[in-house]
């Protein structure tokens, strides 16, 4: 789409519109002319923030405005099929929220229709553009802590009074099988962490998971605590990560009230990655410890919002040059299918290989 200005209809004006926005800031080959959501106040309230003029309550409409060449999804998961694959065939290269579908046979679906429709698709995961996980990317691949051999995960979520306020409509659709797909914790916030995995340490071949279920009112649960653990197909490369609910936690956070920390271990140095959506270690977001010396790196952009800028970028850099915008669908499908395994592992007690996941 070389010298083309790209139309972009953005379905779903949830929380998370905000941030897809900062990626189309100072763009002159790309401008956001439509929105679409069921709810008229969010609508009004996005649209209008951003001077949007085309405001639809029914996606098709938005499908079937002209001036879209790009559709962003932001959707809850189960209505990502039918949306994706109506955006496929009605021309519009898609950027699909993750998880991208409940199964990987409709993910399947989804990659069949635009590949029959010769559209882009492309999984937004914004992770892997979070400023220290690419430094710590580029470390390893320098050489800088040796021969990976272990990566370790924390994912913690604190208390409602800290970062963003979300609705209980927000979290209702989130904690519901039908809807997710599985728990906001295993299921939706690990297709994030399971994605820096492959991206730092390539793929899985086996997984196994104990999954915990905790009350959080108004009959609702949350997938916590849980743990997962997995062999890399590369080397002796093993991985962990554990995700936990500590409900009355106040993390500092200017998004969700949640925090992240990643640990890389080589045969020759170590890499902490100190924070992801919120900041509750004040200190430097990446440090590397080598031959006895602890180098922390300081310049680099912490904040959580900033993956998603770049991750936008990126895709619309890829669709101007012609390049594959990561993740790939084929990359989205390996994560999906990790994900998978680990509910999957979980619920029958086993060991599960990502492959077998069909």
């Amino acid at each position: 789409m070389s010298g083309e200005r790209m139309g972009v209809g953005i379905i779903g004006c949830g929380r998370i519109f905000d941030l897809h926005m900062r990626g189309y800031e100072g763009r002159e080959d790309a401008e956001v002319l439509a929105v679409a959501d069921v709810s008229e106040e969010k609508r009004r309230e996005r649209a209008g923030s951003y001077g949007i003029a085309a405001r639809y309550g029914d996606y098709r409409q938005l499908l079937e405005d002209p001036s879209i060449d790009l559709v962003e999804i932001l959707t809850p998961h189960h209505l990502h099929r039918e949306m994706a694959i109506a955006a496929a065939e009605a021309g519009k290269h898609i950027s699909l929220q993750k998880p991208p579908a409940l199964s990987v046979g409709d993910f399947d679906d989804i990659i069949a229709a635009a590949k029959k429709a010769g559209v882009v698709l492309r999984i937004y995961e914004n992770f892997v553009f979070y400023p220290p996980i690419v430094k710590a990317r580029e470390l390893i691949d320098e050489g800088a802590i040796g021969t990976p051999i272990n990566i370790r995960m924390r994912s913690v979520g604190g208390s409602a009074a800290g970062g963003w306020e979300v609705p209980l409509e927000s979290w209702a659709w989130r904690v519901d099988e039908k809807t997710c797909g599985g728990g906001p914790f295993v299921f939706d916030d690990g297709y994030h962490k399971f994605s820096i995995a492959l991206y730092l340490l390539g793929e899985v071949e086996k997984v196994f998971a104990w999954m915990e279920a905790m009350p959080m009112g108004e009959g609702l649960c949350v997938d916590a605590p849980s743990i997962c653990i997995w062999k890399h197909k590369e080397g002796s490369r093993f991985g962990s990560i554990d995700f936990a609910w500590a409900y009355d936690l106040y993390i500092k956070s200017n998004y969700y009230s949640a925090d992240d920390r990643v640990e890389v271990t080589g045969t020759e140095g170590i890499l902490w990655v100190t924070r992801g959506h919120g900041n509750m270690l004040d200190i430097p977001p990446l440090l590397l410890y080598r031959e006895g010396r602890l180098t922390a790196y300081t310049d680099l952009e912490a904040d959580w919002g900033a993956s998603f800028r770049d991750c936008t970028r990126h895709l619309l850099d890829a669709m101007r040059e012609g390049g594959d915008p990561h993740l790939t669908p084929g990359e989205g499908r390996r994560v999906l299918q990790f994900a998978l395994a680990a509910i999957t592992s979980a619920r029958e007690g086993r060991e599960v290989r990502p492959d077998d996941m069909t």
